[in-house]
């Protein structure tokens, strides 16, 4: 039972790491599922401070996942136009079946809710969503980051109480 939850975990954590790049995936509660199923095992006792500061982790990066790309617009000088564009452009991107739509929708949506509050000010369309994209290049980033931190977390953990896994 061990070694499933074992391989399942790492397959968890593998998942998760392709989640924090493919926003259709929630990778950081992804890979923190990897960390639980690590920790149902009979050789890892339990750690409810690391499993709770992970948790508190993956609950705020799944929060800025969706604040930050809006804040990318209204740091280019998007208005609140362009950040319910960003918005609704990312759920639409996400579930369009079209190639790279979780890039395009974001950028589409603040580029097209700047031109409804402003037609004739193009240009500001353009850095608004172009905001809209950086915004999301870093939360994407980001999410990356804590997931590689939880697999080496996992890791570690493996490492340490190898001769009660093996």
């Amino acid at each position: 039972m061990d070694t499933f939850l074992l391989i399942l975990g790492f397959c968890c954590m593998i998942t998760g790491i392709l989640g924090s790049v493919l926003p259709v995936l929630p990778g950081p509660g992804i890979s923190w599922l990897g960390l639980i199923l690590l920790y149902f095992t009979n050789a890892v006792p339990a750690n409810y401070w690391i499993l709770g500061i992970t948790l508190l982790i993956t609950i705020v990066i799944s929060y800025l996942d969706y604040i930050i790309p809006a804040k990318g617009t209204k740091h280019f000088g998007g208005s609140k136009y362009g950040i319910w564009g960003t918005n609704i452009g990312l759920v639409l991107g996400i579930i369009a079946p079209i190639p790279f739509g979780f890039l395009i929708g974001p950028f589409l949506g603040a580029f097209i809710g700047e031109l409804i509050y402003d037609s004739k000010n193009q240009k500001r369309a353009l850095r608004a969503a172009t905001g809209s994209i950086i915004g999301f290049l870093a939360s994407t980033f980001m999410q990356f980051l804590i997931c590689l931190l939880f697999l080496g977390l996992y890791i570690s953990l493996v490492w340490h109480y190898k001769e009660g896994l093996f």
